[in-house]
């Protein structure tokens, strides 16, 4: 039973993270190639095609507008993925700051730094976003900003518990035996040691990222129309749910796998990144 539980476990995590990554790079290059693979422009019009259901000219029907759902499901990858990169740039940088900095200094600054933390962390994340882009205005940046700053707590106080294990640790005594100390502790050798650990939180995280992406989309907070962007979509297709299911189905089932595709990827990630794991 231990042998046949010591074959099938890494098998798992191979098949998690393979399918993962390759959902990933799926998405990433339909948001790459959006203008080879949709058949038409996803802002054009056509009002004698209004609410058409999937069909060999419309895969995926067409929406209110006339507008090939296809298309804009394809083009919709685009600010999702825009969306995504600046919220990771601008929430790791400051939850790792803010992590090892509190673990490495301790004292009042630690006590500081993660009671506005815990602060940050009770509030709710979709309904704080909402109000700071209400206050910014619509917009791809400003959507952005505003997740990153509800997003960054969860890896400030993972930091915090990974750089408080190390700085008993022979690794930094060692370090410290050598005259390195300060700045260049935390950021050339506790900051390295923390990154496996932000990376699977980061692509753990995706998952929810895109849902609150697609929520400010769907409340009419997010890029500006006409561009295509899922969430929404969503909100479009909520007019014709009961009669044209496939408007809101099309960007819904995108947004899904979507999630999906980062989910998996942390989860084989985790596991395979994972330390405490006899098996790695």
């Amino acid at each position: 039973m231990t042998q046949h539980l010591s074959v099938t476990k890494p098998v798992r995590r191979i098949n998690t993270l393979a399918m993962g990554t390759t959902l990933v790079a799926i998405l990433v290059l339909t948001a790459l190639l959006a203008p080879w693979l949709a058949p038409f422009d996803p802002n054009m019009q056509t009002i004698t095609a209004r609410l058409l259901p999937p069909s060999a000219q419309h895969w995926l029907g067409t929406d209110g507008f006339g507008r090939d759902l296809l298309s804009r499901v394809i083009y919709g990858a685009r600010p999702t993925l825009v969306l995504v990169i600046l919220i990771l740039i601008l929430t790791i940088p400051i939850g790792m700051l803010i992590g090892i900095t509190a673990g490495y200094v301790g004292g009042w600054t630690e006590r500081i730094l993660m009671r506005v933390t815990d602060i940050a962390m009770s509030l709710p994340n979709l309904v704080i976003a909402l109000a700071l882009v209400s206050v910014l205005g619509p917009g791809l940046m400003n959507g952005a900003l505003a997740l990153a700053l509800t997003s960054w707590p969860p890896f400030a106080r993972q930091s915090r518990a990974e750089t408080l294990a190390l700085r008993r640790s022979d690794y930094l005594a060692a370090a410290r035996m050598q005259g390195i100390t300060g700045l260049r502790l935390m950021f050339g050798h506790i900051l390295p040691l923390c990154m496996p650990g932000a990376v699977v939180r980061a692509a753990l995280s995706l998952g929810g990222i895109i849902l609150a992406a697609a929520g400010l989309g769907f409340l009419g907070m997010g890029v500006a129309p006409p561009t295509a962007e899922w969430g929404s979509m969503v909100a479009e297709g909520g007019k014709v749910i009961f009669d044209q299911w496939w408007v809101a189905a099309a960007p819904g089932m995108a947004i899904l796998l979507a999630s999906l595709a980062f989910n998996l990827t942390g989860d084989g990630l985790r596991d395979r990144l994972d330390t405490r794991n006899d098996n790695n």
